[in-house]
């Protein structure tokens, strides 16, 4: 056997029961004559059995692992309401006017202080600005659980939708309209004999195929939920007036199961009593803001 001696050199010890009374070297207890112990003929010391045992390899303490904090969640960007469209605007406005500087150099800007933008152009600031009025009518709704996609771009599309809410009743599709000082209507025409038809009047105008419209951007997002499997969330088409000339009782209602409504009344539809939990709304709300990118 051998023996380290206070961790230097290391000595052979025979153990043997000791001839004569002794003193451990290294614990320094007495060892009486017959004891067992460790004798080095070397160095002529004596140690007791548990001395010579060898010391038990060193175990590193156990490293605690510091939990990992909960990430916070990525933020999503809810868009800006009107975007895409007052983009627009800007762009044919600045195209026109660059047109006629270039066409008329020295009358430009004459022919630009007396003539009037096409409808076709101011067609797409008066969109931007109602999508604007209604962003921020909604704005206040996100305090009440609701939370609001604006400004949604159709991939592989030039199309967008205007706003999208999620909330305690589900989805809502939102297109907004600016018709200022036109009064919407539902026109239902045949009846016994002729196939019952419903027609969308804004003013006199047939604007029916808007109603198609929503239909459409249901359908997509209704394929959105569905590829995250979110199949049992509702989905609800919504056509919201700003500034049109609604009646003072009454005046919304429902064609084609899409919702005519004015910003106050779709606001308070939104926040209705519903079966959707805060964590259900979460979820749903970041799969559509996936699906359909800011504008």
């Amino acid at each position: 056997m051998t023996t380290t001696s206070g961790g230097d050199a290391v000595t052979a010890a025979k153990v043997m029961p000791l001839r004569y009374a002794g003193t451990c070297e290294a614990c320094g207890s007495d060892l009486a004559a017959g004891t067992r112990a460790g004798y080095s003929k070397t160095t002529r010391t004596v140690r007791c059995l548990p001395c010579l045992e060898p010391a038990p390899p060193e175990v590193p303490a156990a490293s605690v692992t510091e939990p990992t904090p909960r990430q916070a969640p990525e933020p999503v960007e809810s868009g800006a309401a009107g975007s895409s469209a007052r983009r627009e605007y800007e762009r044919r406005s600045a195209k026109r006017e660059a047109r006629i500087r270039e066409a008329h150099p020295r009358l430009g800007s004459l022919i630009l202080a007396l003539t009037d933008e096409p409808q076709s152009t101011t067609a797409w600031a008066s969109g931007a600005r109602g999508e604007e009025l209604l962003g921020a009518r909604l704005a206040d709704l996100t305090e009440k659980g609701v939370r609001l996609l604006h400004d949604r771009r159709i991939p592989g599309t030039r199309a967008n939708i205007d706003h999208i809410a999620v909330g305690p009743t589900g989805v809502h599709v939102i297109d907004a309209k600016r018709y200022k000082g036109r009064r919407p209507s539902l026109r239902v025409e045949g009846g016994l004999l002729r196939p019952r038809v419903e027609k969308l009047l804004v003013g006199s105008r047939d604007c029916t195929r808007l109603v198609e419209g929503v239909h459409k951007q249901i359908g997509l997002v209704r394929s959105a939920l569905d590829a995250g499997t979110l199949t049992d969330v509702p989905v609800q088409g919504n056509l919201c007036f700003i500034e049109a000339d609604w009646p003072l009782i009454g005046g919304s209602f429902v064609i084609a199961d899409v919702a005519v409504i004015w910003p106050k009344k779709l606001a308070e539809r939104l926040v209705a009593a519903g079966s959707m939990s805060e964590a259900e709304v979460e979820t749903v709300y970041r799969v559509l803001a996936q699906a359909f990118p800011a504008a």
